[in-house]
């Protein structure tokens, strides 16, 4: 039987959580590495978006954003519980998918952005880091002392953001988000599917 595809790119963050959470789940996929500069027909068949991830299932369902799929492989196995009930799971995400994520892009390309300096936008995304900081006073996750959804939807933009001016974050005052990062950084399940693979050309 065929595998379910995933469309994904390497270095995304958001392929990096969709990655995740198949794999945590045990679903095998096949792994179609895509060229940000020649996509492939197919994915621009299934999904005219044409950014990753997508993932389209063996009877040809297709789920196009990256939250979604990460709730569909834990709906099929989530031996550990990460997706919990609670509202502020969804609350931390969808921050970190907002207002974090634009001060991150601005942050990275700080170029593109000239109304403001690198360190303006920095600081926009340090009200979020400081969020994460409060979150991690009293528990080693996110939500308490085990992984949930929220560490693993979170985790790719906050290494993302420490990445940009790795100097700087290395001297600021987020002791427990770092060794938050450091941990899931160096898990197995993370360097699971950070394999490289070739682009796809189908």
């Amino acid at each position: 039987m065929a595998l379910p595809v995933l469309y994904s790119y390497r270095r995304c963050p958001y392929a990096m959580r969709a990655r995740m959470a198949l794999s945590y789940a045990g679903i095998a996929v096949e792994i179609r590495e895509v060229s940000l500069k020649d996509k492939p027909a197919h994915l621009l068949q299934v999904s005219p978006k044409g950014t990753v991830p997508v993932l389209v299932l063996e009877e040809g369902q297709v789920i196009e954003q990256s939250l979604d799929i990460m709730h569909w492989a834990l709906r099929q196995q989530d031996a550990d519980g990460w997706l919990g009930a609670d509202q502020q799971q969804g609350l931390l995400i969808a921050e970190n998918d907002g207002s974090f994520k634009q001060s991150l892009d601005r942050y990275k390309y700080a170029t593109r952005f000239p109304e403001h300096p690198a360190e303006h936008y920095r600081q926009q995304g340090e009200l979020f880091l400081q969020k994460l900081e409060r979150c991690l006073q009293q528990n080693a996750f996110l939500l308490g002392n085990a992984i949930r959804l929220a560490d693993i939807a979170i985790f790719p933009f906050i290494r993302q953001f420490a990445a940009v001016d790795s100097v700087w974050f290395e001297t600021a005052a987020y002791p427990r988000l770092k060794l938050w990062l450091q941990y899931l950084v160096n898990s197995a399940l993370f360097e699971s599917v950070m394999a490289k693979h070739p682009s796809y050309t189908g």
